[in-house]
């Protein structure tokens, strides 16, 4: 799975750096060598809005705290939970938010604002603002926050409509506060969203997990309800409910109402994950996700490693063997110069698919001014049996299908080079058709022979701290005849008349090249492994 996050770095103190990373979406953090304990805030996909003078969608729960323990060197899944959809049914209420979840904590995503007809709010990490309805039932109840249940909590109930007639939909709730009522009687007016909770962890104080705001009825006329301080929709009179923002969690606001029209509800906002913690000067930062990273005070250079995802391995038509997927680019320098302040992107690039038919090439890692290019697909027979696709050009070359050609490594050029050409399959039937494997970091991909061409060996690097190989190339598949092995960094094994290997998650390695033992579209290449950057601040 690939997030993104925001990296910032303070001021290096008595040997150390404080460390803040803001995840954006789902990814993955490694915990640094000497690190033992994070603070961090952790907030839900707020709910969407009712429709129909709906209620407000729910906030995100809010859960923040400090120094949670960790385990260096460890990798930990960062969730980060998608806003819930607005209603656009009388009879559904507002999707509910998702949670975001980092090691033992989690929070719940935010409950579904209520809708007009008759149909309840949702629980959640606060709860959903209920809907102005026909009847007095117990729908017109805001739905219970803090569920499930935590301490301290992680949010409040959504707003009520006190009745049927003209009565105004409640708000969702907030993270401080529970969402407002809607009134009884003229003047009309729909509930507020509940208020959010300012934190500063970020190194900025910033509010979250605001509540949407209840829809109104223009005909009467209803003052909608606003969303509530943290990213939380307003409500509309007569037009759909406005969304939540976008990593604060804010619930949707409540769509209104202009006869005969019910309108939709707001869609809530996604959720946030951010930790900061204390780091040694000198420990390298590894990046398995996509990020956005900005350089410290002091800092003039760093030392780096930027590896590409590797390519997909071969996979096509035929009783025949396919190429082995090229290992993504390779590079690594010292001394890069940077500029203190200044905010770097680093991608890190996605394994290629090794689809039956339309295999892809690995997707470039980047860091400052060094791109690795993604690692080429391995070449493979088309479907129908009529056409030769040629292993794909890339950082290391794809290994060429047993009749077509081997893809060219280091492309575009680097100085150093940032990987190596795939090796040529071969056709010998009825003894073998074999794919040649991907080109590696240090080798290229073997030629197929007796056997199918295993995939060219990576390089390996100690900028983590210790000897890892990255960057292998995908085994060769065979049909008939044996299949490859990837090679050293990840690179994922041919099939013998069967799938192809996948590369290794966040090596580059190549995915493994697919034998196809029926003349129609046969079995899968490997999946390509992901890439990684790491970077050391000198």
């Amino acid at each position: 799975m690939s997030g993104i996050f925001h990296l910032l770095l303070g001021q290096v103190v008595a040997g150390n750096y404080t460390i803040i990373e803001q995840f954006l979406a789902s990814g993955t953090w490694t915990a640094p060598t000497g690190v033992t304990a994070v603070d961090y805030l952790v907030v839900a996909g707020g709910a969407g809005g009712g429709k129909g003078c709906g209620g407000g969608g729910g906030a995100g729960g809010f859960r923040t705290g400090t120094a949670l323990s960790v385990t260096a060197g460890t990798d930990y899944a960062i969730t980060v939970g998608g806003g819930g959809a607005g209603s656009t049914s009388t009879s559904s209420a507002g999707t509910s938010g998702n949670n975001s979840v980092f090691s033992t904590i989690t929070s719940a995503g935010g409950g579904g604002g209520g809708s007009n007809n008759n149909t309840f709010a949702a629980a959640g990490g606060s709860g959903g603002g209920a809907a102005l309805t026909g009847t007095s039932g117990a729908w017109n109840t805001g739905a219970a926050g803090n569920t499930p249940s935590v301490s301290p909590s992680q949010g409040n109930s959504g707003g009520s409509s006190p009745g049927p007639n003209y009565s105004a939909g409640g708000g969702g709730g907030g993270a401080s506060a529970t969402g407002g009522t809607g009134t009884a009687s003229s003047p009309y007016v729909s509930g507020s969203g509940g208020a959010g909770t300012a934190s500063t962890i970020s190194g900025a104080s910033v509010t979250y997990a605001g509540g949407g705001g209840g829809g109104g009825h223009a005909s009467v006329p209803t003052t909608a309800g606003s969303g509530g301080s943290g990213g939380g929709g307003n409500g509309s009179q007569g037009s759909a409910g406005s969304d939540g923002t976008a990593n604060t969690g804010g619930g949707g606001g409540g769509g209104g109402y202009t006869a005969p029209t019910y309108q939709n509800g707001g869609a809530g906002g996604s959720g946030i994950v951010i930790l900061s913690y204390s780091m040694a000067s000198g420990t390298p930062i590894i990046f398995k996700s996509t990020a956005s990273w900005t350089a410290p005070t002091g800092a003039t250079t760093v030392d780096y490693l930027v590896v590409a995802g590797g390519g997909g391995g071969g996979a096509g038509a035929g009783i025949c063997g396919h190429g082995g997927g090229g290992a993504g680019g390779f590079r690594t320098g010292t001394g890069l110069s940077v500029t203190a302040g200044t905010a770097y992107v680093v991608t890190v690039g996605a394994g290629g698919v090794g689809t039956a038919g339309s295999p892809t090439n690995g997707s470039d890692s980047v860091f400052s001014t060094i791109t690795s290019t993604g690692g080429g697909a391995g070449g493979y027979l088309n479907n129908p049996a009529s056409s030769n696709i040629n292993g794909g050009n890339g950082g290391s070359g794809g290994g060429g299908g047993f009749v077509s050609t081997a893809g060219t490594g280091n492309t575009p050029a680097t100085s150093p080079s940032q990987g190596s050409n795939g090796g040529a399959g071969i056709n010998n039937f009825p003894t073998i058709r074999a794919g040649g494997g991907g080109g590696g970091a240090s080798a290229a991909g073997a030629a197929a022979g007796g056997t199918a061409g295993a995939g060219g060996n990576g390089t390996a690097s100690t900028l983590s701290g210790s000897s890892v190989t990255y960057a292998g190339g995908g085994g060769g598949g065979a049909s008939p005849g044996t299949a490859a092995a990837g090679g050293s960094g990840g690179g994922g094994a041919g099939g013998s008349s069967a799938a192809g290997t996948a590369g290794t998650a966040n090596t580059g390695g190549g995915g493994g090249g697919a034998g196809a033992n029926a003349p129609g579209v046969g079995p899968t290449g490997g999946t390509g492994g992901s890439g990684i950057v790491i970077l050391k601040v000198n």
